[in-house]
This record gives C-alpha cells, sequence and structure tokens, in this order.
C-alpha cells in the first residue's frame, strides 16, 4: 500500500453493491478491505488493492480482530444488511432481534469501532447504505422498513456528533436493484408465507411484485459510482436517492400529505 493510499472498509461484500463498490474503489486506486462472513467468495477478484476479510458484524470480537490488521481507515461504507418479510403479528422474537442486530446494531458495531481511528487523524467518511423504504413503509417489510428508518436516524445524529472531527456521515437510499438481495437476502417468515396466513391473499399478491421489481433493478455499479462521488465531494448531501423507485416515491413523499401518499402506494401495488 502506498502511504498516500486511501483506504476504505466495506461489509457485506460476498455480492451485489458490496461487490460492486470493492472492485470499483480498487479499480479506482484504493486499497479496499472487502468484509464479508464468506471472503472465499472475494478469491476471484482478490487484487494488489482489494483484501477480502472475515468479518461478522454481529459480533463485537469479530469486528475488533478485522480492524486489528488496520492502521487506519478513511471511508467506512456500512452496506451489509438483509430483508426480514413477515407480518407483526406473525413475527419470531428471535426474527426481530436478528433484523436489528445486523442491520443497526450492526452499522453501530462498525462506528463505534472505525470512529476512534478517524477522530485521531481528524478525517473520515462514513457512508451507511440504507434504502428508500427507510423513509416509507411497505406492508410485510415492517422490520426491514423499522431498520433502515433506525439507519437514517443514526446517520442524522452522527453528522452532529462527528462535525467537530472532520468526520463526513452520508447515507444512500437506493430502490430496488439487480443483486442477489431478493435471492439470498431475503428471510421469509413461514407462517406469514403459509396457506392459513390471515395474511395469504396480501402475500400473493405483494411478495411476487417485490421480488420482480428487484429482479429487474438498477444495476449495483450505480451505488458505486456514487460512493466514489460522495468520497471526492466534500459538499455531498447528506441523503441521497439511488435507483428509479427511489427517485420516484421519496420526492412523492415530501410533496404529498401522508394520507394521499399512502393512496398512492395502495394503488401502485394493488393493496
Amino acid at each position: 500500500m502506498q502511504n498516500n493510499q486511501k483506504v476504505v472498509f466495506i461489509t457485506g461484500c460476498s455480492s451485489g453493491m458490496g461487490r460492486a463498490t470493492a472492485l470499483y474503489l480498487a479499480q479506482h486506486g484504493f486499497m479496499v478491505y472487502a468484509a464479508t462472513r464468506t471472503p472465499q467468495k472475494l478469491l476471484e477478484i482478490q487484487s494488489e488493492n482489494l483484501y477480502p476479510l472475515k468479518l461478522d458484524i454481529t459480533s463485537m470480537e469479530s469486528i475488533e480482530t478485522a480492524m486489528s490488521h488496520i492502521n487506519h481507515v478513511d471511508v467506512l461504507i456500512n452496506n451489509a444488511g438483509y430483508g426480514l418479510v413477515s407480518t407483526v403479528e406473525e413475527v419470531t422474537e428471535e426474527e426481530m432481534f436478528n433484523q436489528f442486530n445486523v442491520n443497526v446494531f450492526g452499522v453501530m458495531r462498525m462506528c463505534k469501532a472505525v470512529i476512534p481511528k478517524m477522530r485521531v487523524q481528524q478525517s473520515g467518511v462514513i457512508i451507511n447504505i440504507s434504502s428508500f423504504l427507510g423513509r416509507i413503509g411497505l406492508p410485510l417489510l415492517t422490520f426491514y422498513n423499522a431498520s433502515k428508518y433506525a439507519v437514517e436516524g443514526i446517520t442524522d445524529s452522527l453528522r452532529y456528533e462527528l462535525k467537530d472531527f472532520n468526520i463526513r456521515v452520508h447515507s444512500i437510499m437506493p430502490g430496488f436493484f439487480d443483486t442477489n438481495f431478493a435471492r439470498d437476502n431475503l428471510v421469509t417468515n413461514q407462517v406469514t408465507f403459509g396457506e392459513k396466513s390471515p395474511y395469504f391473499k396480501m402475500v400473493s399478491n405483494l411478495a411476487p411484485i417485490i421480488v420482480q421489481q428487484i429482479n429487474h433493478g438498477n444495476d449495483a455499479i450505480e451505488v458505486a459510482k456514487m460512493i466514489l462521488e460522495i468520497i471526492e465531494n466534500s459538499d455531498f448531501q447528506a441523503h441521497q436517492t439511488a435507483g428509479d423507485k427511489a427517485k420516484k416515491f421519496i420526492p412523492m413523499k415530501k410533496e404529498l400529505s401522508d394520507e394521499d401518499f399512502e393512496r398512492r402506494v395502495r394503488a401502485y401495488y394493488n393493496l
């Protein structure tokens, strides 16, 4: 690694936006530590600028072990996460906890580990990969929605907390992207998806639409390019949408009353 080479730490790099961003930033001269529970999936793209790391963001011990090999971090990208598909009535305690343990507490653990390094060096950028569902709700995704609303709140608060140390904090709110999210990163509650569920009609109607929209969504490289822009532009806005669905729904929510927006969403998804 060159002395002036910027160091980027990314979580959730085995596929999708994390993998695309790790490769893109490495190609643009950054030293990228690409963290994932399955680093063997990154061996084919490993290079002088891209180093796979084994990491479990639900374990502070795992995070500390990974960070112990890195002297400084210029950019932290909190990308790891998954979506729980379940109604509130039918969710289990374990499912609820796991959703927040990864999507919310995982972000906080990573920030807790990296902020001291950035504070000492008096510089840094933290980018949280949130979701447009961190600003709007959808049925069956209540827990994913809530976790991403929390990420938006974390981003807002940290911007105040870290400003005096010259640490910037941003969030990207993607819409639906053509990644492995629908195939690998959606966890479904078996009762909700059972024929005896009182919500079976809604599930049968909505779930295939959401999966189809994800599988035909935007390319992950769009997020990778936005991340590079955030790193290079110190005046980049706090929160930015990415992808067609986010660019459609977030401005609409700002323009309409809550009730009118809800009617639009109901009509759009035939709810």
